[in-house]
């Protein structure tokens, strides 16, 4: 695939592991976003992991998109060579020692942005801290062992050692690209992290106003990852470790993103959330109250809506995942509760239409959890699939996930006339039972369950797929909220004002 580039671009997209290379619900509205304002012109900058983590884009680029980059923060951590002996810059060290000691608890948010906005600075090209300096000088080694006697509970060094190179290394990659990025007038992060730290640096360096839209929160998903992350390491014995603290390395990472997250608060405006929980979590982060604000996702009714017309009249016993196969959406769950179900129903079947190679462990102990629980006849691994090839044939949209924000796929069935079944995380209690008044007045549009619980997931289920006259109401109760509250054109209008208001706060525009 060749990717355009361009010498200008009016707005730039800071995608960190999404759109176009990875299906879901954040690069679905990305393309949503970029193709609805086709006269703008759009720049994309794709940060990902590893290159060999990633294959062909999922998306084709639409025709607004006029420059597209890609970089691999952990590719390329060493050198290839045997490196020079270089004393490192003194002074830029002792910038960093003064940043860390403004990080301690209790030490004023603001000094200790004021000294990390320093230090940023200083990396890039040009700057006085490089990367070379950071992986080999003597100044860089001193700090770090200086660090692991004053700080480190884990007995490792060496894991201490590449824990610190890892985690801190792709900040100079970035470092470079704000450097070498095109001319834009506007800078959208849809997370904050490297990508936000990377939209931070610009709008420091550039005086370019930055966006940000959260659609999870990304501190907090990163938080579940690295509670499961079985790769970080916890060296201290038995005696030394104590159950109810997370390992040292663990707390690193933890501390790693929140600072990220405050930068890119610090830098950002509007702060965009897609449902008020998450808005007052931004808030708790650090976000400024009087920059943040609500936009929830919206979808196309007339892509969805025609579909009813082609559903039969009696709702059809499939519960239907659509998502992909990783742990932070407990397929295992679903799995489970499907066992139950056919108990109940022995002609429902259980579809799991998403891709597995994301996390291929991960998708085969999903395979072996059905062969073990006898479903190969009533539980279906799809792959990917068109969602309005699924809906009119699908009795429920399935969410068992730990972790959600605002997901499309509810919406989607929504407009379809298909109800769900979910677990209560993100906004979804909200999108089954309604925000305010008004909008809990319309009735409930399906079954709210607990986090990781297949027999509740199965009960709602079975209790909708069997009563004919309940999942109707369930259909148009959902019909109704989403036609109200969630269409694209109110989420269009709304990205509109916000690209209207940065535009006007552009230099070119002062």
């Amino acid at each position: 695939m060749t990717f355009p580039t361009a010498d200008r671009a009016d707005i730039a997209l800071l995608l960190e592991g999404t759109f176009p290379y990875v299906s879901g619900g954040v690069s679905s509205w990305v393309n949503q976003i970029i193709r609805a304002f086709p006269e703008y012109r759009f720049a994309i900058v794709f940060l990902g992991s590893r290159r060999e983590d990633y294959g062909d884009p999922k998306y084709p680029l639409p025709d607004n998109v006029v420059h597209f980059e890609a970089h691999y923060l952990y590719d390329d951590l060493t050198s290839r060579a045997e490196p020079a002996s270089r004393p490192g810059d003194d002074a830029a060290y002792a910038l960093i020692e003064q940043m860390h000691e403004h990080f301690a608890p209790g030490q004023p948010v603001a000094s200790a942005l004021q000294e990390f906005r320093a230090v940023a600075r200083q990396m890039l090209p040009g700057g006085r801290l490089t990367a070379d300096d950071f992986l080999y000088s003597e100044a860089s080694w001193d700090m770090i062992c200086d660090h692991y006697r004053r700080f480190c509970t884990d007995p490792s060094f060496v894991d201490y050692f590449w824990t610190v190179r890892i985690m801190h290394t792709p900040l100079w990659k970035l470092a470079r690209v704000a450097k070498e990025l095109l001319p834009v007038r506007v800078l959208h992060s849809v997370s904050t992290g490297y990508a936000g730290f990377l939209g931070a640096l610009l709008h420091q360096t550039r005086d370019v106003p930055l966006v940000l839209s959260e659609h999870g929160i990304y501190t907090k998903e990163r938080k579940i990852d690295l509670f499961k992350s079985e790769w970080i390491r916890d060296n201290r014995n038995v005696f030394q470790r104590d159950p109810t603290e997370l390992s040292y390395f663990r707390q690193m990472w933890i501390g790693f993103f929140e600072w990220q997250g405050r930068f890119c608060y610090d830098a950002a405006d509007p702060i965009i959330a897609l449902y008020e929980a998450n808005r007052l979590r931004q808030v708790a982060d650090g976000a400024p109250d009087g920059r943040t604000q609500n936009i929830p996702n919206g979808i196309a009714l007339a892509r969805f809506a025609p579909l009813r017309a082609l559903r039969p009249a009696e709702p059809p016993p499939v519960l239907c995942l659509i998502g992909r196969v990783v742990p932070i959406k407990d397929v295992k769950t679903f799995i489970r509760a499907m066992r139950r179900v056919v108990n109940r129903m022995p002609t429902a079947e259980g579809w799991i239409a998403g891709p597995e190679d994301e996390d291929k462990a991960y998708a085969a102990e999903c395979h072996a959890l059905v062969r073990s629980l006898g479903l190969e006849n009533h539980v279906r691994f799809l792959g990917f699939q068109k969602v309005e090839d699924l809906m009119p044939k699908i009795g429920l949209t399935i969410l068992s996930s730990i972790s959600e924000a605002l997901p499309l796929v509810i919406l989607e069935g929504y407009a379809a006339g298909v109800p769900t079944v979910s677990t209560d995380v993100g906004s979804c209690r909200q999108l089954v039972e309604g925000l305010d008044e008004a909008d809990r007045a319309i009735g409930p549009s399906g079954a709210i369950v607990n986090i990781a619980d297949p027999q509740a997931l199965a009960d709602a289920a079975v209790a909708l797929l069997a009563d004919s006259e309940a999942w109707q109401a369930a259909s148009q109760a959902g019909i109704a909220r989403v036609e109200r509250y969630y269409t694209d054109r109110m989420m269009f209008d709304r990205y509109r004002q916000v690209y209207d208001g940065a535009f006007a706060r552009c230099p070119e525009a002062r």
